[in-house]
Order: C-alpha cells, then sequence, then structure tokens
C-alpha cells in the first residue's frame, strides 16, 4: 500500500509540473456552469420523471457491495469521495467525470454506482451514469436490472437515448448494456456517439455524469474518449494494481485530461477488534 502511494504522489507531482505547460481541459473547452438554484426546471423535471423508474434489491446491491442504504456506517468513505469531487468539480466547473482502472476486476463500476448513489441522497443535485464500457458492461448485473436495455444503439444513432436509462428515485439516472459489443473504440471517437451525449447533457442537464469507462489497459476505448471528459477518476486494486501501473495510468490520463485523483479499492486495514477487513474506497 506505501509503494502504492509512493506512486501516486510522483505522478501526481509529475502531473502538477506538465499542468504548468498545457491544460488539458481546453481539448472540451468550456465546462457547461452550473445549474442555478432559481432557473426555471419543469421541462427537465418532467424529462426525468418520464423516465421509467426502478426500485433496487438492497440486498442484491450489499452482495455486490453496492451501498445504497444512505444509514449505511459502509457509505461513509463514498459519502467522503463525494465530497471530494463536488468540491473540484464547482471549483473548476466541471461537470462530466471518467472513471477507470489499469485492468478489469479492479472495482471502477462498483466505485462508479457507489459513488452515483452517495451524490442521488443530495437532493438538490441531479447525477447521470452512462456506461461506456461496452465491451464488458457490468452495471445491469450489478444492479438486478434484467429489462433489455442496450444504450450502445442509442450512441449508434439507430435508437433514442430515454428507451434505455431507467431512473432511481428523482435525481439519479442510470444509461447501460445488457451486452457487449466489439466496434466500442470506434463508437467512441464517432461523431455521432459524441453529438448523442452533447444532446443528452442538453436536454437533461445533469449536475454531474459519471462514466463508467474500460480500464486503461483493456482497450484503447478510454483512451480515445477522454478529450469529452472535464476529468477522470482512477481506481487502483490493494495488492494487485501496482505502483507501476498507477505512474503509467496517471500520466496516460494527464496527457488526455484532468486527473481528479486515485481511490485506493480494497484495501486491507486492521480494526478496532485487531480483525483484518476490506475497505472500498479511498
Amino acid at each position: 500500500m506505501e509503494r502504492i502511494q509512493s506512486a501516486i504522489e510522483k505522478a501526481r507531482k509529475t502531473r502538477n509540473e506538465q499542468a504548468q505547460g498545457a491544460n488539458p481541459l481546453a481539448a472540451r473547452g468550456s465546462a457547461p456552469a452550473a445549474r442555478p438554484v432559481n432557473a426555471e426546471t419543469g421541462s427537465e423535471d418532467a424529462l426525468w420523471q418520464a423516465l421509467p423508474p426502478f426500485s433496487a434489491d438492497v440486498t442484491l446491491l450489499e452482495r455486490n457491495r453496492i451501498i445504497a442504504d444512505a444509514t449505511s456506517h459502509h457509505a461513509a468513505p463514498y459519502d467522503i469521495l463525494r465530497t471530494k469531487l463536488l468540491q473540484q468539480m464547482r471549483k473548476h466547473n466541471w461537470r462530466r467525470v471518467a472513471i477507470t482502472s489499469h485492468g478489469p476486476s479492479n472495482g471502477k463500476s462498483m466505485t462508479a454506482m457507489n459513488l452515483a448513489f452517495s451524490l442521488a441522497k443530495q437532493s438538490e443535485l441531479r447525477t447521470m451514469v452512462i456506461e461506456l464500457d461496452m465491451r464488458r458492461p457490468s452495471i445491469a448485473r450489478i444492479l438486478g436490472v434484467n429489462e433489455p436495455l442496450q444504450f450502445s444503439q442509442a450512441l449508434a444513432g439507430r435508437d433514442e437515448a430515454e428507451n434505455h436509462m431507467l431512473r432511481y428515485g428523482d435525481n439519479l439516472v442510470i444509461a447501460m448494456n445488457q451486452t457487449g459489443i466489439r466496434n466500442s473504440a470506434e463508437m467512441l471517437q464517432g461523431v455521432t456517439a459524441a453529438r448523442m451525449l452533447d444532446e443528452i447533457e442538453a436536454r437533461y442537464k445533469p449536475d454531474i455524469i459519471i462514466f463508467d469507462t474500460p480500464p486503461l489497459m483493456v482497450s484503447d476505448d478510454t483512451l480515445a474518449f477522454l478529450d469529452q471528459v472535464d476529468c477522470a477518476l482512477f481506481v487502483a486494486e490493494a495488492e494487485k494494481t501496482t505502483p507501476d501501473n498507477v505512474d503509467k495510468a496517471e500520466r496516460e490520463l494527464a496527457s488526455r485530461t484532468n486527473v481528479l485523483g486515485v481511490v485506493l479499492n480494497k484495501c486491507r486495514y486492521m480494526g478496532q477488534n485487531e480483525n483484518y477487513g476490506y475497505y472500498y474506497g479511498d
């Protein structure tokens, strides 16, 4: 764990030095302005309410390490992550954040969903999760959703986006895929997908959009997409993601967008009763 944290600090120092001579955010242009508190939001509310609702099976979510229960003490690390994320997003007027990892099964989708449920506890915030890990989608399975949703169809321009999105409560919308596709990198680099995402943002006006993107070292999907986000969050798995993995990933991300930080997942810690447990989040 100490080696990973050392690598994180080293990469962060390098990123800050590079940032003095370059501005990755310029690739996407100015971030959308935050929604004014007193804005007329009737039409937006109607659009959100028109989306099909779903109710989560809390037992299934807990089995998949998703904490939707606001009273659970396990939610605290994600609430802290939420607060840190919101502070940076508001400070820089950012709206789009990509969540990625070095390799598969590091916990990026779990982190994305836990962060989304934590954000949803703030009723004045509208949060949207868009699954872009289209080679190996997992959100529908994690949430226990059986509807034939395939958001890649909307990105390809073959269907309306709202046909592949579900609403949880009043202020969380999730776009997901039931099956994987092969040409996801080409799709993400295409004009049609970029235009669709811009239209969704303009129409629904979410305060935060979380993109669950593929692992960096599995394909070029995420690298192809990073110029469309304001910042990125990297998930490292303790005892699996090496310091070199973290260093290389942060440099790759920093060359294309703003790096929000690193989440150390599955970090084993010594509890008060001298028992080992696993800490999810950072």
